[in-house]
C-alpha cells in the first residue's frame, strides 16, 4: 500500500499535502482501493470553505457512495478540473493528478492533529 511520507492523513482516509499556507486534499490509495472504480466526484462548485471532519462532497464508485470529509478547515481555492471528465484519476494517481480540492489552510497548527505516514500505515494494517 502506497503511503507517501510527505503527506498527512485523517482517520477517514483523506490525505493533505501542505504547500505553504495551502493544502491539497484527496483520498488515500487504501481508500480508492476499498471503493473500487471511481465513476463520479461531487463537490459543489460554489463551495467556498470546508470545516474539519465535515463532509465537503461525495465520491461515487461502481458499488457505493462515500462522503469526503475535510481533514482540516480552510477556504476552498480550487477544485481539480481534471476530475470532471476523468474521475478515475483518483484510482490511477490518488496522490498526484487525483487530488480533489486545494484549500487555504485556516489554522496551520491543525495539521499537527493529522496522522503521520507511519501512523496511517498502522491504522490500515500496513
Amino acid at each position: 500500500m502506497n503511503v507517501p511520507e510527505n503527506l498527512k492523513y485523517s482517520n477517514d482516509h483523506e490525505w493533505l499535502k501542505v504547500d505553504g499556507n495551502y493544502g491539497y486534499v484527496g483520498i488515500t490509495d487504501y481508500a480508492q482501493g476499498e471503493l473500487g472504480d471511481i465513476v463520479f466526484i461531487d463537490v459543489d462548485p460554489d463551495l467556498d470553505a470546508i470545516t474539519k471532519d465535515e463532509p465537503f462532497g461525495t465520491i461515487e464508485a461502481v458499488k457505493t457512495v462515500s462522503d469526503l470529509l475535510a481533514p482540516v478547515s480552510g477556504k476552498v481555492v480550487e477544485l481539480n478540473p481534471k476530475l470532471e471528465d476523468e474521475p478515475q484519476l483518483v484510482n490511477s494517481d490518488p496522490y498526484g493528478d487525483g487530488w480533489i480540492i486545494k484549500i487555504e489552510i485556516e489554522d496551520a497548527e491543525s495539521v499537527n492533529d493529522l496522522l503521520s505516514a507511519e501512523d496511517y500505515a498502522k491504522l490500515i494494517g500496513g
